[in-house]
């Protein structure tokens, strides 16, 4: 027996098209989630009223209301992985001072969902939520090293955009990247999201083996050490012993 509501469904949907795609207009979300212009603004009704999305200031696009934020923190308390990872996070932006994250991903895409921010006055841009296709950045090239088959041959099947000029946009080369990830167990990636900007990742796997995050680091290359290898070490470690809270037994 199918007990699911449809209407909830697509109300999620058209919720979730809001979250990754703020101040879009009522056509368009109308448009993303199949739906009618008419239908699409009933769901949009409930939604702000229940104050998960919020109209913008011109009133004609919409954004995420405040209790998506409630629902957000809710769930970041609520999840495992998460709530385990808080004081890896904590040590390693305490010994290297500098932004220390963890990444899932989501589809052919990375996002961060939890972070620890550097003190220092410069420092990387680390948002909370942040999303970033897979190819680049060494959190995206662990989880995508580390992904299905059937993930990567999407990502290398698709367009690789190109971010700086250190970005890998070569499949030939992005092949041989993961495979040297995969052997190593850990990635590095030097300008390839962001000009000047080194960063450190590494494979947080679950009890199956499979891996459910990255955790990592990232800095501007101004402060990097010439020698990454105290780096990856930490970082190398911190999923290891992550790992192993989650039951992973290598």
């Amino acid at each position: 027996m199918d007990y699911t509501v449809e209407a909830v469904r697509e109300a999620l949907g058209v919720l979730m098209i809001v979250a990754h795609n703020p101040r879009l207009g009522v056509t368009e979300i109308g448009k993303r989630s199949g739906n009618t212009k008419a239908r699409t603004f009933r769901f949009l009704v409930t939604l702000e009223e229940a104050a998960f999305v919020q109209r913008d200031k011109d009133a004609t696009t919409y954004s995420l209301g405040h209790m998506a934020l409630v629902l957000g923190l809710a769930a970041q308390e609520q999840v495992s992985i998460v709530k385990l990872a808080d004081k890896y996070l904590d040590a390693l932006q305490d010994k290297f001072n500098e932004n220390a994250v963890l990444m899932v991903r989501d589809a052919l895409e990375y996002v961060s969902v939890a972070t620890r921010l550097s003190t220092h006055e410069v420092r990387v841009g680390a948002a909370l939520g942040r999303r970033r296709p897979l190819h680049a950045g060494a959190s995206g090239k662990v989880l995508l090293a580390f992904a299905p088959a059937q993930v990567q041959e999407s990502v290398l099947n698709g367009e690789l955009e190109k971010f700086t000029s250190h970005t890998i946009t070569s499949k030939t080369r992005l092949r041989q990247e993961l495979k040297k990830i995969a052997e190593q167990g850990y990635a590095t990636s030097v300008s390839e999201m962001a000009a000047d900007v080194i960063a450190v990742s590494a494979p947080v796997h679950d009890s199956t083996g499979s891996v459910q995050a990255a955790i990592g680091i990232s800095l501007p290359a101004n402060r990097a050490p010439a020698d990454l290898g105290k780096l990856c070490q930490a970082v190398r470690k911190s999923a290891a012993d992550l790992s192993a809270e989650l039951g992973w037994k290598k």
